[in-house]
């Protein structure tokens, strides 16, 4: 049974440290004792339509429910070391405000808060909007779905993750990371997924300059790329892309498969992948002639 508490404003330091089964509705966690750490080592708490202005609201948490309520650009580094975490229709506008988290459900949020996500271990997100820097950096188990994001340096040193149907428009993103699926979906920004291993494109739009360099075990499934220059350097790649590719430098193994390419630099002894041009095999020295025709 849980205690239903409504229209109430708390400010006081840790207001509701350590209670469990808590139903807060239509609260406000603001004023003038500007006191920190409201839900403290709570348990199966449920927020609904509240908003909170104060900083460190949840942390060390087990089963929290946050439904249609903001959190603004104080409520610092609002949720940390927590489990079992279902957030919806919800604002996350203060930096922070997700870090070393398991279990977490998200939908129809906002969110714009810097540094975001760091070491979350399995976290569901759909039908989110993100505005972030090192967004998502150094966790696993990430299932997105709908999800459009924007900022710099996203997705750095995940594993084990799949993202369908969504719109990043990132620099640097996915950087180390490993063993990850993007599938249907537009990716745009400078020097993508550098150092990656095990990661798979599939009928996806890759837009930017110098993508997917130094990879291991990369894959390209039928995707689209826009202003790709230098790619494929030093990579063990199996691509098939379906545009013409600017240029393609150095890649070390695999093979490629590509309408056409502005330029092949071949200047390094261990760039021995095969690139095939509408559908024709030929040695690279063949190749290279006919692209630069």
């Amino acid at each position: 049974m849980m205690e239903f508490i409504e229209k109430k404003t708390f400010d006081m330091e840790r207001a509701l440290y350590g209670r469990k089964g808590l139903m807060i509705k239509n609260c406000s966690f603001d004023g003038p004792a500007d006191g920190e750490s409201a839900f403290k080592e709570c348990e199966d708490i449920a927020a609904d339509h509240c908003f909170f202005n104060l900083r460190y609201p949840f942390w060390h948490g087990h089963g929290l429910q946050i439904r249609d309520s903001e959190l603004t650009k104080l409520c610092r580094a609002a949720l940390w070391y927590s489990d079992r975490i279902e957030i919806n229709d919800t604002k996350l506008h203060g930096i922070k405000a997700l870090r070393e988290c398991s279990n977490v459900k998200m939908r129809g949020c906002d969110i714009i808060s810097p540094e975001f996500g760091w070491s979350v271990r399995g976290i569901e997100m759909e039908d989110c909007t993100a505005q972030s820097e090192y967004f998502m950096m150094r966790s696993d188990n990430l299932h997105f779905k709908n999800v459009r994001m924007e900022g710099k340096y996203s997705f750095q040193y995940i594993e084990d993750s799949v993202f369908e149907d969504c719109v990043f428009d990132t620099k640097d993103a996915f950087w180390h990371a490993k063993n990850i699926v993007v599938r249907n979906s537009t990716v745009k920004g400078e020097y993508l997924a550098w150092y990656c291993e095990n990661v798979t494109f599939e009928h996806c739009r890759i837009i930017g300059t110098q993508p997917l360099c130094y990879c291991k075990n990369l894959k390209l499934i039928d995707c689209e790329m826009e202003g790709a220059d230098f790619a494929f350097e030093k990579s063990g790649v199996q691509a098939t892309v379906t545009t013409p590719v600017i240029s393609i430098k150095n890649p070390y193994a695999g093979r490629i498969t590509v309408p056409s390419v502005g330029e092949i630099i071949l200047d390094d002894e261990n760039a021995k992948a095969e690139i095939v041009m509408n559908g024709q095999q030929g040695e690279k020295e063949a190749v290279c002639d006919c692209a630069c025709a």
